[in-house]
């Protein structure tokens, strides 16, 4: 029951998502539209003992209005654990922000990611097969301070689950940039 009332959530929110980008882009005229569009994203590195993580995620936002914005992304992500496993994830995310005032910004991130993650040949009696390639969708609630192009805050994956070996918490930090 749980699975099947989030994929609809899922479901509902791509097709809100992408009603509302149509209607407010045909509402304005082209060069109205792309004065409403910002381009950022996120980037980011973790090097550790034997540890590697590298993201780059660009995006854009199209205000709609003071209040409220909708985007797109992109990712990449690579993750190593030197003798332990390799693992290539890439996708998309829609997301939409909310500004109740100009400091506060509430969002919801729909992402879809492939994950490709290879474990050493060592660990197969434990994981079972050495390979795992799979689609991973995350639902992310967020609630961030907001100063001119830059929002720090805090997300929470709706749709966690432990055993994908995609992220290690539900919760996340971000900085989400946009100029």
């Amino acid at each position: 029951m749980k699975s099947g009332f989030l994929s609809f959530l899922t479901k509902t929110g791509i097709a809100m998502a992408f009603c509302l980008t149509c209607i407010s882009a045909k509402a304005q005229n082209n060069s109205d539209f792309w004065s409403r569009v910002r381009f950022g994203g996120a980037i980011g590195a973790s090097f550790g003992n034997n540890y590697t993580d590298v993201t780059l995620a660009p995006g854009a936002l199209y205000e709609v209005n003071e209040y409220y914005g909708v985007g797109l992304s992109l990712q990449g992500t690579y993750v190593q654990q030197k003798d332990f496993y390799e693992s290539w994830m890439y996708g998309g995310s829609i997301i939409n922000v909310f500004n109740p005032i100009p400091q506060i910004q509430i969002s919801a991130e729909l992402e879809q990611l492939r994950v490709n993650l290879d474990f050493d040949e060592r660990y197969t009696d434990f994981y079972g097969n050495q390979d795992r390639d799979f689609w991973n969708t995350a639902l992310f609630l967020g609630a961030g301070y907001r100063a001119q192009n830059v929002t720090f805050g805090i997300r929470y994956n709706v749709l966690f689950n432990d055993n994908d070996y995609v992220y290690s918490e539900a919760w996340m930090p971000f900085i989400r940039v946009y100029f």
